[in-house]
């Protein structure tokens, strides 16, 4: 959430970032409403302070004075209750629309209205030539007894799948790999909930767009699709010392995606599914762009070195405006190639917000007298079981086996190719 003085102060500046971004919103409406709610307010603060003085003077008044102050209270009291309940009506205005305005763009982020206009930035890796044909993930996983597709869908219903034996072992082998790695950054590694109330959400900017991909609760909470939500409420209302930072977390939690709208798309296999798990890099820092810029690229460092010591192909897009999300700054993807489709697929992220984020959940830190917004940053260290069809589709060899990237076969209980 921006303040209610930058939006103000640069009402020019938000309206090109709504156009960057592709986002419908009417920045002059908030502005008048803004007007409205100070106008109220200072009705609020106004008769209020009339009934200060009408309080203090009914002390002093004599028997006769009494009344007319009396009556000028139950006046007051009902101007007052009328102006309370026009400023909640506005405030709730208010706030919606303060929760629906973007963050500004970083100049370098390219133009663009979809995934497709994202600007290749890197490529690293030789893609794999076979001299055979090659098979899908779900072809190979099925036959090596790796999953279970079918089973998956009759239990768990659209998307649902089993990883058994060992392809299940090569799931926990990228964790365990993931776990020693990250950690050895100098992340502290946290174990968070899925489950999370909707304040959450919306501090995090989930809420209210996001809504059709969550899934909710009968009590009104919903299942977060990434532990970077429940990372973020970690420090809501609190203020951090400043010798403290930057914060530096690896959260993991199972997540939950309902890919609303996403039904005639990567519906087979492990490329789009409900359930998954993740790692997650998260990181607080101080109320600086420098500092913001320096530690994005030193997230996204991580997770491409990550990728690298797997030997997966990849390449690092910069996204476009209309591929950034309501709170985001700049966003890099990270995409794996995937040999049968001969495409590169997401298999993370990093983005920064600046204070968009810390804002709406009131984390803040003391700079000398000052209080301070943080800055947020976070990064996927890594997502399965979607790595796994990268893994498997280039690893995959002509007998049908599939080779174990070097760096994972101390968790594969020595096991250096699957086979039939």
């Amino acid at each position: 959430m921006l303040d209610i003085k930058f939006i103000r102060e640069n009402k020019e500046l938000v309206k090109e970032a709504t156009k960057k971004k592709h986002i419908e919103f009417d920045v002059d409406k908030l502005l008048e409403v803004d007007d409205r709610r100070k106008m109220l307010l200072g009705k609020v603060e106004e008769r209020r302070a009339e009934q200060n003085v009408a309080n203090n003077s009914i002390v002093k008044a004599s028997f006769e004075e009494r009344k007319d102050i009396l009556d000028k209270m139950k006046t007051l009291k009902r101007e007052l209750e009328g102006d309370e309940e026009k400023l909640k009506e506005v405030m709730r205005e208010w706030q919606s629309l303060m929760l629906l305005t973007p963050n500004i763009p970083d100049m370098s982020v390219p133009e663009g209205d979809s995934d497709a206009k994202n600007k290749e930035v890197k490529k690293w890796g030789k893609i794999p030539k076979f001299d055979f044909e090659p098979k899908s993930h779900i072809e190979i996983m099925t036959t090596l007894g790796m999953a279970d597709f079918e089973r998956g869908a009759k239990v768990s219903g659209f998307r649902g799948y089993f990883l058994k034996g060992s392809g299940a072992l090569l799931s926990f082998a990228v964790w365990r790999y993931a776990l020693d790695f990250f950690v050895s950054r100098e992340l502290t590694l946290l174990q968070v909930p899925s489950l999370v109330r909707r304040e959450t959400l919306l501090g995090t900017g989930y809420l209210p767009q996001g809504e059709d991909d969550l899934y909710k609760t009968q009590d009104g909470d919903y299942l977060a699709g990434t532990a970077e939500v429940a990372t973020m409420g970690l420090y809501r209302d609190e203020v951090i010392l400043k010798e403290e930072l930057p914060k530096k977390f690896l959260s993991f939690s199972p997540c939950f995606r309902r890919e609303a709208g996403s039904h005639s798309k990567d519906v087979k296999g492990l490329i789009r599914v409900h359930e998954f798990f993740k790692f997650e890099q998260l990181i607080l820092c101080e109320a600086s762009h420098d500092e913001s810029v320096k530690w994005h690229e030193w997230l996204h460092k991580n997770i491409e070195e990550f990728i690298e010591s797997l030997n997966i192909p990849y390449r690092t897009v910069l996204n476009c405006g209309g591929d950034l999300g309501l709170g985001q700054v700049k966003k890099y993807d990270i995409e794996g190639w995937v040999p049968l489709e001969g495409v590169y697929r997401e298999l993370g992220s990093t983005s920064y917000f600046h204070d968009f984020q810390t804002r709406r959940l009131n984390i803040r830190y003391k700079d000398g007298e000052a209080l301070k917004y943080a800055h947020s940053l976070n990064a996927t260290a890594i997502a399965t079981p979607r790595i796994l069809v990268s893994l498997v589709e280039n690893f995959q060899q002509a007998d049908g086996s599939i080779k174990i990237p070097e760096v994972l076969v101390p968790y594969m209980n020595g096991l250096s190719s699957i086979v039939r």
